[in-house]
């Protein structure tokens, strides 16, 4: 018998891992993973920004744990040798109507206790000579780093201290006693004292098939985007986002300058038609079923029909993804633009069409479900460690 299992190789899985094998180094841990390697979904297909905490309301888990994230992930990549660069970022007002909103987004900012400057137009040329902007705020802590690398090495700290990884073992049945935690697999059958859901886009079919109740759905949004090609990658600098709109959950469409200097733009945010649907073309009609059956879909879909049908509008045409990357860089034409690996966001919404801002974490008996770990978990992800850590210590004590 396992002390624990952790289900899901991503970077919330494996930082669960590590911090178990810190605090309890004779435990018996082990990874379940249905792919063939880690990090293949969320992890491994974000854009590799480390945020600073900016955006999330103060007091809230992802206000706190970004913050503290951003400062532990760099300094873990300092102590492994992983490449990062901590460049800044610029969010840019382009428009009248968004001073406002980038006012209020800088008074959050202090409120979450960060370092943060405003920057008029010159200011905001001297950070971004080639950008289009009114204002902007500079937020220095942000940066960049490959989260695979990240996720690899926390892996590599699990196996030093005696756990073990299972690939190809996909979850099919879960059984929860006083004493244990009977999990089905493609492979085996496993017993543990001890169970941690982090399987990211199926954390609540994983919760389900554990009998838990948990009133939320995952919705997979597909996030689409371009390169810049080679010959005007230098019109970016560093990292350069809008102002977001405070009534949809998305950030827009932002410029990654990457650590090998490539320039991602996007993402688009569309609703995905499978799970792990990373092209437009990709569909699986259980997941379909799963989402369009859900109450809480079609709420979320009345209340941002606007911003939904724009996002689709510029998901099926280049011309009007343009336009906005325009906004920015006028400098930038329909030939510069070059389709770039999609990745899914796993989004939690309730009932009522509500996406959950916020990091959700339940226990039940002897596991730990991690419900809702989107951006910017990849950065939290040494603090989400602790934290789940925390929760597990609470099972203990049943």
């Amino acid at each position: 018998m396992y002390d624990y299992v952790i289900i899901g190789a991503g970077i919330v899985g494996l930082s669960v891992g590590r911090t178990i094998s810190q605090q309890h180094p004779d435990a018996r841990i082990l990874i379940l993973e249905k792919e063939d390697g880690l990090a293949r979904h969320q992890t491994g297909r974000n854009s590799g920004v480390i945020h600073s905490g900016i955006y999330y309301k103060p007091g809230s888990l992802k206000a706190r744990l970004a913050k503290k994230g951003n400062e532990e992930i760099i300094s873990f990549c300092r102590e492994k040798g992983i490449t990062y660069k901590v460049s800044g970022k610029v969010i840019v007002a382009t428009k009248e109507d968004e001073l406002p909103l980038l006012e209020n987004l800088y008074q959050r900012g202090l409120e979450n206790g960060l370092s943060l400057q405003k920057l008029s137009k010159e200011e905001l040329e001297e950070k971004e000579p080639h950008v289009q902007g009114l204002q902007a705020i500079y937020v220095p802590s942000t940066g960049i780093v490959d989260f695979k690398e990240v996720a690899e090495a926390f892996l590599q700290e699990i196996q030093n201290q005696g756990g073990e990884i299972t690939y190809h073992a996909e979850v099919t049945g879960i059984q929860s006693y006083d004493d244990r935690v009977v999990i089905e697999t493609t492979k085996r059958k496993i017993s543990s004292k001890y169970m941690v859901n982090c399987a990211g886009l199926y954390s609540d079919r994983i919760a389900e098939l554990a009998g838990v109740k948990t009133e939320l759905r995952i919705v997979p949004f597909r996030g689409e985007y371009y390169e810049i090609a080679t010959e005007k990658r230098d019109l970016v600098s560093g990292l350069v986002y809008p102002v977001p709109n405070p009534e949809f959950p998305f950030l827009g469409v932002h410029f990654t300058r990457k650590l090998d200097g490539r320039v991602l733009i996007g993402p688009n945010a569309v609703l995905s038609f499978k799970r792990e649907g990373y092209t437009k073309s990709d569909f699986d009609l259980k997941d379909v079923l799963n989402t369009i059956s859900y109450s809480g879909v079609w709420k979320l879909g009345v209340r941002h029909l606007k911003e939904g049908v724009k996002e689709m509008a510029r998901s099926f045409s280049k011309e009007l993804f343009l336009r906005e990357v325009r906004r920015f860089y006028p400098q930038i034409t329909g030939d510069d633009l070059i389709p770039a690996k999609a990745g899914v966001r796993a989004q939690a919404l309730d009932r009522d069409g509500n996406l959950i801002d916020d990091f959700k974490i339940i226990q039940e008996k002897n596991m730990v479900h991690v419900l809702n770990a989107p951006s910017p978990a990849a950065t939290a992800s040494i603090e989400i460690g602790r934290e789940i850590a925390h929760y597990i210590k609470g099972l203990h004590e049943l």
